[in-house]
């Protein structure tokens, strides 16, 4: 029989019981390229969350009432998570680089009556307060003094007597509002409940975890990778996490050589950007054994485990649910694995009929007794019954299984990029391009242009290159004797920085404006080019 779920106060009371050494490690790249560290023991997350907690308690935060943490990767992030399930709240943790008309929105949609910020928040948020007379406070990490609605958070939390009762909320209340990514519009807000994030800090083994593991991650806090998978884990395993205030490939295999980590967690183009740098001493200096990837590009997997001499674990989920697993050895290479004990997966058609072997669907889970777990979007019923239609939760990507039964991922709903008649591995492109000296970032991605047939794209490369050791020619010519001329991109668009979300997916929206507004260089293989999009970009 399994072990009972623990909510994060439980996981962190019976840790403070056990471990008295710090078991978080939160590292920040200064200036100078120094590294500035905080610790945190299971004993200071449980004082500080329950100081937090009185802070909120006498600001009249009652159970069920949410606040906003806006904030990089920084200690009381974590500090407020436990606050909040100690005062009862529900927290809503947003992307600090939210910034207009989507962070109000955020803010306002979720009825926070305060946000916990870092200074950097502050004149991002300070020209919304007007149209935001519900937020009643904002606590600012780091600074001291007010100002209006802005305090000083040390001094509030000094000033208020700490919540004394610690008792963990149900498993079915809520603990926070997740908002996804939201790159086609509006962001949904998942509720999220204490058993969503109990139910994956149980499955740290399953994840390939050991109790001699020291885990890292770059990935933002405001996202379910690093919260749910890494985060949880390493505090019911009670195993240290080291915890980067941002993630910064050129620096990612110094710090995780430096605090012998030996394991860490990659989303999307991550791997394809720190492919892309330049080998170093660093390369095989560590102690990583594995590294869990959800998106490993199949053309780069065996060549990121030779140079960097490590295995890849692939897997896949959603904030909302479903999760396939690949440990290393198990699958084929390029397969996102199979699906979780306790779940069934299948790819399903239109119809939702299952596909056969080697046809593409969307891929969907419920649970292997029949019954699909519901998915609650904040305000949104229709979305939430959606989500779950006739009985499958639909994860809205689109992937195939082969005849063993192992699946494969091939692209967002919506997002494939299909070029007379032929459907494009975007991945691949990307992996082709990475390898060449220069390039230190890639995403390939479609738009649809005046001149393109209903239902096809123009194949767009966003690059970012070294000054003057990249030429677009070389583009061109490297993908036409790695790929054929299928895998030619038909432009390369270069950018100082690829736009990305909190879990690292570039936005192609952002792409397209900066074409749109000329804010980038494009090429075709002719020299400088122009685009005219078709309505639907």
């Amino acid at each position: 029989m399994s072990p009972p779920l623990r909510t994060l106060l439980e996981i962190v009371v019976d840790g403070a019981a056990v471990r008295a050494e710090p078991v978080l490690t939160f590292v920040e790249v200064k200036h100078d390229g120094s590294l500035a560290e905080e610790r945190r023991s299971y004993a200071e997350l449980l004082d500080n969350g329950c100081r937090i907690a009185g802070a909120l308690e006498a600001a009249g935060m009652a159970a069920g009432d949410a606040f906003a943490i806006v904030m990089r990767n920084h200690p009381e992030f974590v500090d407020a998570m436990i606050g909040s399930e100690v005062a009862g709240t529900v927290f809503v943790p947003i992307d600090p680089r939210t910034r207009g008309d989507k962070l109000a929105y955020m803010l306002r949609f979720a009825r926070c009556r305060g946000a916990i910020v870092s200074p950097e928040v502050v004149e991002n948020l300070r020209p919304l307060l007007a149209d935001l007379p519900d937020l009643e406070w904002v606590w600012v990490i780091g600074v001291g003094g007010a100002d209006g609605r802005f305090e000083s958070f040390a001094d509030v939390v000094r000033a208020s007597p700490p919540a004394t009762a610690m008792t963990p909320r149900r498993l079915a209340d809520p603990m926070q509002l997740l908002f996804t990514s939201g790159t086609t519009g509006d962001p949904k807000a998942i509720v999220a409940s204490h058993a969503r994030f109990a139910g994956v800090a149980a499955l740290g083994p399953m994840f390939g975890l050991r109790p001699d593991d020291r885990l890292y991650t770059g990935l933002s806090l405001t996202h379910a990778n690093a919260q749910f998978i890494t985060l949880s884990s390493a505090l019911a395993m009670q195993v240290p996490l080291v915890i980067s205030r941002q993630f910064t490939k050129s620096l990612l295999w110094e710090i995780v050589t430096r605090y012998n980590c030996t394991t860490f967690n990659l989303l999307g183009g991550m791997a394809t950007a720190i492919f892309a740098e330049p080998p170093g001493p660093l390369d095989r200096a560590h102690r990583v054994r594995f590294v869990l990837s959800a998106g490993m590009p199949a053309a780069m997997w065996r060549p990121f485990e030779e140079r960097f001499g490590t295995r890849i674990f692939e897997f896949f989920g959603t904030a909302e649910g479903g999760l396939t697993l690949n440990p290393p050895a198990a699958g084929p290479v390029g397969s996102i694995g199979r699906a979780e004990p306790g779940l069934v997966c299948e790819i399903l058609l239109p119809d939702d009929s299952i596909a056969r072997a080697g046809t593409l669907g969307e891929i969907c889970f419920r649970n292997a007794d029949g019954s699909v777990t519901p998915v609650t979007y904040f305000g949104n019923e229709q979305a939430s019954a959606v989500k779950t239609r006739n009985g499958w939760f639909r994860s809205g990507d689109i992937g195939w299984k082969d005849a063993a039964g192992w699946l494969f991922f091939s692209h967002r709903a919506g997002q494939s990029i299909r070029r007379n008649g032929d459907f494009i591995d975007a991945r691949e492109v990307e992996a082709a391009i990475a390898n060449i000296p220069g390039v230190l970032d890639a995403y390939v991605y479609g738009v649809a242009t005046a001149s393109n047939t209903p239902g096809e794209k123009q194949v767009v490369a966003a690059l970012v290159v070294s000054p003057g050791l990249v030429e677009p020619r070389e583009i061109f010519a490297d993908c036409a004797s790695k790929l054929g001329s299928t895998g030619v991109p038909n432009f390369v668009q270069m950018v100082a920085e690829i736009p990305k979300t909190a879990s690292e997916k570039p936005q192609d929206r952002h792409l397209i404006a900066m074409l749109n507004e000329g804010r980038c260089q494009l090429f075709d293989r002719n020299g400088p080019a122009e685009l005219t999009f078709a309505h639907e970009a």
